[in-house]
């Protein structure tokens, strides 16, 4: 008797955000860009956020250019109007919102703790949690009226467990999955799920920081149990493709750190 192998089952098939309208900040580079791929790849409509307008622009022809359905908003994210207008802008373009995914982050450090100004913790908290607060705001009568959604919010490793030199970072991190989990709370009766995420991926932070500090980012890379630094889209918008689609439909409230298992005592 002559067997066909299957494929192996996988949550990341090609369909499964079919329809699905997401928002995703920071998405021109890095870590947003590579959530952004992820959804796009399964299906999603997606409108691209970012304060840099050029680069912003060649990530979404990029994405045209693959076959994907993405539009773009260049936004300043410390500007508190910035959260109705980008709503608005995918809701005019694509009819609702179903996914929000909230990675944009700026910040001044790091920098030894008594040296953090008043301005860098403007910066950490007024482009993380105010800018993450607003646009959850802005979303909910969205979601609420489609009849539900998910939101993925991202904190940080630095956060859940310290690092030395990101004391306003790490707060602001903190912050955030704060306010996810009583937003995940409140808004579970109108079948809103918020989650966090914490990654350690290659983004260009980290590119920096290998560059710069080479014996330091290997040094982290060994303290990784799985030896290795998580991929933008393969690792951390595979994670969030999940949580934005249908079969994460009983996940909220949570935290997940998707950092090869350095995070596994937090």
């Amino acid at each position: 008797m002559t067997t066909t192998k299957q494929p192996a089952a996988t949550y990341s098939h090609a369909d499964s955000l079919r329809g699905h309208v997401a928002i995703v900040t920071g998405s021109a580079r890095g870590i947003g860009k590579g959530v952004a791929a992820a959804l796009l790849k399964r299906g999603a409509f997606v409108l691209l956020v970012d304060i840099l307008g050029d680069l912003l622009a060649a990530t979404t022809d990029e994405f045209i250019a693959a076959g994907h359905t993405a539009e773009k908003f260049v936004a300043d994210l410390r500007d508190p109007d910035s959260a109705t207008r980008i709503v608005s802008t995918a809701v005019d373009m694509f009819g609702t919102v179903h996914g929000l995914v909230n990675d944009a982050m700026a910040s001044n450090e790091p920098k030894p703790f008594v040296d953090i100004t008043g301005s860098d913790l403007s910066l950490d908290y007024d482009v993380g949690p105010r800018a993450t607060f607003l646009l959850m705001q802005a979303v909910h009568p969205v979601m609420a009226a489609a009849g539900g959604g998910s939101i993925v919010n991202f904190g940080s490793g630095s956060g859940t467990g310290g690092a030395v030199g990101w004391g306003g970072y790490a707060g602001a991190k903190e912050a955030i999955r704060g306010l996810s989990k009583v937003a995940a709370l409140e808004w579970g009766k109108d079948n809103i799920r918020v989650n966090t995420v914490c990654p350690f991926a290659e983004s260009d932070a980290v590119k920096l920081w290998k560059q710069f500090a080479p014996e330091d980012y290997e040094a982290a890379v060994r303290d990784v149990p799985l030896q290795r630094i998580g991929d933008p889209e393969a690792d951390v918008g595979a994670l969030v493709a999940f949580l934005l689609s249908d079969d994460a439909s009983f996940i909220t409230a949570q935290t997940i750190h998707v950092d090869g298992g350095t995070g596994c005592f937090r």
